[in-house]
């Protein structure tokens, strides 16, 4: 198909095909003659997973393309999950948190494998640090059972990609899964929530009219 096709078929302009083309992110047509571009299916599919990146994921154009680039090289699947992780989060060192934030973190974590400089320790800690100084403690084990959630939702993470067959879709999924996985969990999260305190604090019945979409 031609540019204006895949325009059409994607929902995408062609001036934003052209600017993903220059950043890198979309591979460039395929020559079936001089001066003669086709575009086809992975051409589509392509541009439904930037949309995906860049709209639910938020990441930025450079993000993304870096991401991407770790779909499309011949690393381990490995180095995508480490693209994606550094995508994902602020670029953060041990001198940015403090020890007790990072020994809390990996009492919380114990027996897991992971690296000191992993992002997403040194994130959590600063999250620690915060919870601090605003003066919230953990009294009920709220920082290890977080930690039970993720390795719940890591443990799927991975066994999704093992699903996948072959490199390119295992790459493909570990971005998908870690990109959007965030912003799923985090929707579930909340309606856990809802469910959750509905039953420990129930609303008084008049209260129930009120509620959008007739929630209780």
């Amino acid at each position: 198909m031609k540019m204006s096709e895949l325009s059409a078929v994607s929902g995408t302009p062609t001036a934003t095909i052209k600017f993903y083309q220059r950043e890198g992110l979309l591979p460039p047509s395929d020559k079936t003659a001089p001066n003669q571009a086709d575009y086809g299916p992975a051409h589509v599919a392509r541009l439904q997973l930037i949309r995906a990146l860049l709209g639910v994921g938020k990441l930025s154009i450079a993000a993304a393309a870096e991401v991407i680039g770790s779909i499309d090289s011949a690393e381990p699947v490995l180095y995508t999950f480490e693209a994606a992780q550094n995508a994902l989060s602020e670029h953060l060192d041990e001198s940015d948190v403090t020890p007790d934030a990072l020994a809390i973190v990996d009492a919380a974590t114990t027996g897991w494998r992971v690296s000191p400089g992993n992002p997403g320790r040194l994130a959590a800690a600063r999250v620690v640090d915060t919870f601090g100084a605003l003066g919230q403690a953990d009294e009920a084990g709220w920082f290890d059972r977080y930690a039970a959630a993720a390795l719940l939702a890591a443990e799927a993470d991975l066994d999704e990609i093992a699903s996948r067959s072959g490199r390119d879709a295992q790459a493909e999924t570990v971005v998908v899964g870690t990109v959007l996985g965030d912003a799923l969990f985090s929707g579930l999260r909340r309606a856990a929530q809802e469910h959750v305190s509905s039953g420990r604090h129930p609303a008084p019945p008049h209260a129930a009219s009120t509620r959008p979409n007739g929630a209780s």
